[in-house]
């Protein structure tokens, strides 16, 4: 499975914030890092990811933009996985939904809980 990935050096973009995504990706080896870029222009990180992490989900699930930029940090090798193969997944292992479900919910609490302690300075 780790030949059917993609190697990144560091700093190689993986995908920007604003792109039309079609597929999600899991980090094979390496880290990568996801950022944003806010209404002033000013780049935020937004999480560091390492071996087994994925992210990209959100793209199987509608035709939104890419909410952030992920670039590799230090050299990474990360696997694409488009929709009809995370559909399969989910076929042949049905409790993979609630695994993601549960990551993207997560995601959201603490971006909420950073958002919140982002406005109270």
């Amino acid at each position: 499975m780790a030949s059917l990935g993609k190697e990144y050096k560091d700093g190689e973009v993986i995908f920007h914030q604003g792109e039309v995504g079609n597929c999600m990706y899991v980090i094979q080896r390496g880290e990568v890092e996801a950022v944003a870029v806010n209404q002033h222009g000013k780049e935020l990180r937004l999480r560091t990811m390492g071996p087994n992490d994925f992210f990209g989900e959100m793209a199987l699930f509608g035709s939104e933009k890419r909410s952030a930029t992920i670039r590799a940090l230090g050299d990474a090798r990360v696997l694409t996985i488009d929709k009809k193969s995370f559909l399969g997944g989910i076929h042949e292992d049905p409790s993979l939904a609630f695994r993601i479900v549960k990551v993207m919910s997560h995601r959201i609490r603490d971006l909420t809980d950073r958002l919140a302690t982002y406005e109270d300075k």
